[in-house]
């Protein structure tokens, strides 16, 4: 007995020790990005009491209002800036939602999906309230603006999808156990442990500073670990500001009803543009085909020498293929 208790002490002293040591040896000046609440200079905003950051890129005069819906949930616009073009013949508004990139921060309890959906109808009206508008998602991005399509069909007046990673909770298992394989091994645990420890360090301009940092470089990690097919082969390089922990968290957990809320889109017949990215082999072409599949007027574009995220990846093709189909009558 006093050899086994010998023992324990040993080991927790052992582990102790090396708490210490990792804490002491992640020191650094780790820091964030500054959200709209904390950086009045940020173009921001108030949208049913939250505050979020935007950039509106004006087209000509009476043209038509893009809506431009980012991914995670808790990512940012950044790396969708390439659509900025599209401006020479509409309006095009890009927001971070809210509890993402550098918007105002909410409660656990105001990030579903519902609370999504009236935030982007508010947008819609604040910005084009006498005229249906055009919708742009990527990957979250998507599936928002896949369920918006149930709920408010007339005001919209067609969509682009980039990549959703799926429509209902059949999809969501689906992706989830795909997804595992990214997560996992020696390489990502010892980044997990040693982020961790860096975020211990993180100079807090807002309470969910060192969670977003933990969070947002992990999905870092994700993203780029060199089996997944989100990128082409040479690593995932879209940029992003800074990730929302609590808004990726909240819908990691949101409940089935929650999620098959999305497959409800029956309702809208306006024309639908799928794209995804040629080397994406998980939810890139064959899965968007089947969700294009679920709707009246849809058709699926393939963007060469891209994965995930299209624009950044190619530009020139994908806004070819959005111009082409905005031009459609």
């Amino acid at each position: 007995m006093r050899t086994l208790l010998k023992w324990l002490g040993i080991s927790f002293l052992g582990l102790l020790v090396l708490v210490v040591v990792l804490f002491a040896g992640t020191r650094g000046d780790y820091t964030v990005h500054s959200l709209v609440t904390e950086n009045a200079a940020l173009p921001s905003v108030e949208i049913n009491d939250v505050s979020l950051h935007l950039k509106v890129v004006e087209g000509p005069t009476d043209a038509p209002t893009i809506v431009v819906l980012h991914g995670g949930p808790g990512a940012d616009f950044r790396s969708l800036l390439g659509l900025e073009p599209l401006s020479a013949s509409h309006t095009i508004i890009f927001y971070d939602q809210r509890g993402a990139g550098l918007s105002e921060r909410v409660p656990v309890s105001q990030l579903t999906l519902d609370h999504h959906l009236t935030e982007l109808s508010a947008i819609a009206d604040h910005f084009s309230s006498d005229r249906p508008i055009i919708l742009i998602g990527h990957s979250w991005g998507a599936m928002l603006a896949a369920a918006y399509l149930d709920v408010h069909p007339r005001r919209v007046e067609r969509v682009v999808l980039i990549e959703p990673g799926y429509l209902d909770l059949a999809g969501k298992d689906a992706w989830a156990a795909v997804s595992e394989n990214y997560m996992s091994g020696f390489n990502y645990w010892r980044e997990a442990l040693l982020i961790g420890f860096r975020a211990q360090h993180v100079i807090a301009t807002d309470d969910d500073a060192a969670d977003d940092f933990l969070i947002g470089h992990m999905v870092g990690q994700f993203v780029n670990h060199p089996e997944n097919p989100y990128h082409c082969g040479e690593g995932y390089t879209a940029p992003s500001w800074r990730f929302g922990a609590a808004a990726s968290n909240r819908w990691a957990n949101a409940p089935a009803s929650e999620v098959n809320q999305i497959a409800r889109i029956t309702s809208f017949q306006g024309p639908v543009l799928f794209l995804a990215g040629a080397c994406n082999t998980w939810i890139g072409p064959e899965l968007q085909a089947e969700h294009a599949a679920r709707f009246s007027d849809a058709q699926l574009v393939i963007i060469p020498n891209a994965g995930h995220d299209v624009i950044w990846d190619n530009a020139d093709a994908t806004l070819e293929a959005i111009r082409q189909f905005l031009a459609a009558r």
